[in-house]
């Protein structure tokens, strides 16, 4: 009895759901991932700008007194096709571009075999006349000793005046034929001169010193000092130029020669060695317009030549003015491209490493299509041109090749 009562007393639980003990967990994970979802994409990095750069240009202080820009080419005062004086084949070349010659140097050999024939045959000839001479010298000798002993005979009235008078005309013809031999042999000599002359004319010599730039002619091809027709006739076995005769030509429109003096003082810049100033100097303004063009040919020359100066590379030419009351102004030269405005401020947007830095600049004149900038750049510096309106300070980029 006592121990059904117990039983009684007894509380009866039910089992434990399994099944919504660990609800929770996968709401965790979410929330896990969402917060790192939302982390790199607060933390990501700025995808790089694409942009494109110059080189900031620095210049010396002259360039504030440019009173005249222009643009021409270098060309030389000594510059020659070398051809022969006479038609013929090339024998031989020995030159080749870039090749440094002397004047007089042997540049080529044409075939000279026809001609050395008839410079032998002339010398056959002078010898040939040269003999007469002596044997016509040996008969006048002897018929200018019988006319002696007829002159004594005749005095002495043992021969008679007929006899005389054949022995003088016989030293006499002798005389004729012996002026007559030595007229031959003049002329022999001028024909020996004329072929030696062609067989030298089959060398062709540099007229000058130089630098061969063309090598025009080959071993076999016909050459000759005149156009031939069929297009198969050289008319040139190189072309040399004179490197210490380098100028600069410039065509100066007519409205601005005002601005040029002979003598004045100019800085070159070789399109080649866009940052390289050259000294130079005007030689002298040619005293006659173009009527088409209305410009003035304006010759310059180098203060100081240099291997690198090259024929008919263009050049850019900056006419200069030295004043005495204006201090020169140094700084950076830019294209107008490379300028922004932030309100009232110039700026430009200068790269390091692959980051943008803003930088604001004082600019001063203007030159073509370059603005001089005389503070906040300094030389040598990667400005970006046309920067991208969504550009910051700090902005990650990309230069790109090119400008």
């Amino acid at each position: 009895m006592e121990t059904s009562k117990l039983d009684q007393l007894k509380i009866e639980r039910e089992p434990e759901r399994e099944s919504g003990s660990r609800w929770w967990i996968p709401l965790v994970a979410l929330l896990v991932l969402a917060g790192a979802g939302g982390a790199w994409w607060t933390l990501r990095p700025e995808p790089a700008l694409e942009v494109r750069t110059v080189t900031a240009r620095a210049v010396s202080g002259t360039a504030a007194n440019t009173v005249l820009n222009a643009s021409g080419y270098v060309t030389a005062r000594r510059y020659a096709t070398v051809s022969s004086k006479l038609t013929g084949q090339v024998r031989e070349v020995l030159i080749e571009e870039g090749m440094q010659v002397e004047e007089g140097q042997v540049l080529a050999y044409l075939d000279d075999s026809n001609i050395r024939r008839s410079y032998e045959l002339s010398l056959a000839q002078l010898e040939s006349q040269k003999t007469a001479a002596r044997e016509t010298e040996a008969l006048l000798r002897e018929a200018r000793a019988n006319l002696a002993r007829s002159e004594n005979l005749v005095e002495r009235q043992l021969a008679s005046a007929q006899e005389l008078d054949r022995s003088r005309a016989a030293a006499e013809s002798l005389t004729a034929r012996l002026q007559r031999v030595q007229a031959d042999i003049e002329v022999a000599s001028r024909q020996v001169a004329i072929f030696a002359q062609q067989l030298e004319d089959t060398v062709i010599r540099a007229p000058f010193a130089g630098v061969i730039i063309a090598k025009n002619a080959q071993p076999g091809e016909m050459i000759s000092p005149v156009s031939a027709g069929g297009g198969f006739t050289r008319t040139g076995i190189g072309t040399v130029v004179d490197m210490d005769s380098l100028e600069i030509e410039i065509d100066v429109n007519e409205a601005f020669i005002n601005r040029v003096q002979p003598g004045q003082p100019v800085t070159a810049k070789l399109d080649a060695y866009a940052d390289w100033d050259i000294p130079g100097h005007v030689i002298a303004i040619i005293p006659t317009a173009d009527r088409q063009r209305a410009t003035v040919e304006v010759r310059v020359g180098f203060d100081e030549l240099d291997p690198r100066i090259l024929p008919d590379m263009g050049v850019k030419v900056a006419f200069q003015e030295e004043r005495a009351d204006s201090a020169p102004q140094a700084g950076v030269l830019l294209p107008e491209r490379a300028l922004n405005l932030d309100g009232e401020r110039t700026i430009v947007w200068i790269v390091r490493g692959d980051v943008a830095e803003r930088r604001a600049v004082s600019t001063g004149g203007k030159q073509d299509s370059e603005v001089m900038i005389v503070a906040g750049l300094s030389g040598g510096e990667q400005i970006i041109i046309n920067a991208p309106p969504e550009i910051r300070d700090g902005s990650r980029v990309k230069v790109l090749s090119g400008s």
